[in-house]
């Protein structure tokens, strides 16, 4: 059973390029991050949280690039190359020297810490995760700012993989040929997280942190933007069995990596698990958005919370920890999380309004410059959103 493909884009660019879910996914995720931070680490799995995002960042930009190859043959690295920094950089920044400026002058942390400029320098060139495996996690930088570790993965994945999807592009026209190259890296990260954990006993932080070791997260989202795309494929398989057997499925491996608890297991073979498991989520949750429980993620206001998901990250664990230092020790806990979590939005919002929209909208006039048009060449697959198209958040 085939679901009915939309009207064709015309020559809409892909920044107004609408795919449900995909905002209700990104509120989902990064407020399981922050119940995580907030203190119930123990029973939200916060750590599965960036596993998703790493996923979601992969599809995405794999999805535009794909586009644009197919719209108009080629693939602009300087326009996606500044699409990348117009979108990370201003945010990032300004979290970054605001963060360090509070903890120079004590507001943020006890006079006992110390800024060392080989930890600022490691953040602002985006070597974070590495620094933080070599030195421990409140080492020399900001409280709460060794939270950009994964903004590094995410960052190295920016500069390489434009450059390996052309690579596939030339090597072989067949997408299932580039997925299944895709598929080989995704095994020899594997590969290398069982030789570190089992032949060199490395510690938590190296598999758990390191780009060689985590950018199969990724990847698995490059894949499903390749091959089987929810958006721009067809598919034979029924929505029954999407409904009542992939996707439970997928549910049902997702909870076997979050009970099995042995660190071995967890630092080797959960990650590649998980990223298996996140592909029927993803297809179900963008081919079928009008299914009653992704009916959820598509909600006005849970779609705002995912717009200001990027900011919501970066904020939000210096939010936590100056309200850890400065509100009176006797108040509850639960009422310090819902005091972080207010003023957490509000910076969002702040940063939302002042510095993202004022990018994205250069962003966008950048695209229509650098990246030429083409009568299209893609037939999407999954049916056309009724409520008012958004541009995607990258």
């Amino acid at each position: 059973m085939r679901p009915p493909g939309p009207r064709e884009p015309s020559t809409a660019r892909h920044e107004s390029l609408y795919i449900p879910s995909l905002d209700g996914i990104r509120a989902c995720s990064v407020m399981v991050v922050f119940a995580a931070h907030a203190g119930l680490r123990g029973l939200i799995p916060g750590d599965f949280g960036v596993t998703v995002f790493f996923f979601l960042s992969g599809y995405l930009i794999t999805t535009l690039l794909r586009m644009e190859h197919e719209q108009t043959g080629a693939i602009s690295f300087r326009a996606f190359y500044l699409r990348r920094v117009l979108r990370i950089f201003p945010p990032f920044y300004l979290v970054l020297i605001v963060a360090t400026l509070l903890t120079a002058v004590n507001a943020l942390t006890a006079p006992a810490l110390h800024l060392h400029p080989e930890a600022l320098a490691a953040q602002a060139l985006y070597l974070t995760n590495y620094y933080v495996i070599q030195h421990g996690w409140f080492d020399g930088h900001a409280p709460g700012t060794w939270i950009f570790w994964s903004l590094c993965i995410e960052e190295h994945f920016y500069l390489v993989f434009p450059l390996l999807y052309v690579v596939l592009l030339r090597l072989t026209p067949s997408r299932r040929r580039q997925a299944l190259a895709l598929a080989g890296i995704c095994g020899l990260v594997l590969a290398w997280r069982l030789v570190l954990v089992f032949a060199l006993h490395a510690s938590h932080d190296r598999t758990y942190m390191a780009t060689d070791t985590r950018i199969d997260s990724i990847l698995f989202g490059c894949i499903l933007g390749v091959f089987a795309n929810p958006l721009l494929d067809r598919t034979r398989v029924s929505s029954e069995s999407w409904r009542f057997m992939w996707l439970p499925l997928g549910l049902a491996g997702l909870l076997v990596s979050f009970l099995v608890r042995a660190p071995s297991f967890q630092q080797t073979m959960a990650y590649s698990l998980q990223g298996l498991c996140l592909f029927p989520l993803f297809i179900a949750a963008v081919r079928y958005h009008g299914w009653e429980l992704f009916q959820l993620l598509n909600l006005r206001w849970v779609k705002f919370v995912g717009v200001l998901s990027y900011s919501i990250y970066l904020v939000h664990p210096e939010v936590l920890w100056g309200v850890e230092e400065w509100a009176p020790r006797m108040l509850p806990g639960v009422v310090k999380a819902a005091l972080g979590l207010a003023l957490t939005l509000a910076i969002a919002y702040a940063l939302y309004r002042l510095v993202e929209k004022p990018a994205a909208r250069l962003r966008r006039r950048l695209s229509r410059v650098l990246v030429p048009t083409a009568p299209p060449a893609i037939r999407p697959a999954a049916p056309a959103p009724a409520a008012r198209p958004e541009a995607i958040k990258l």
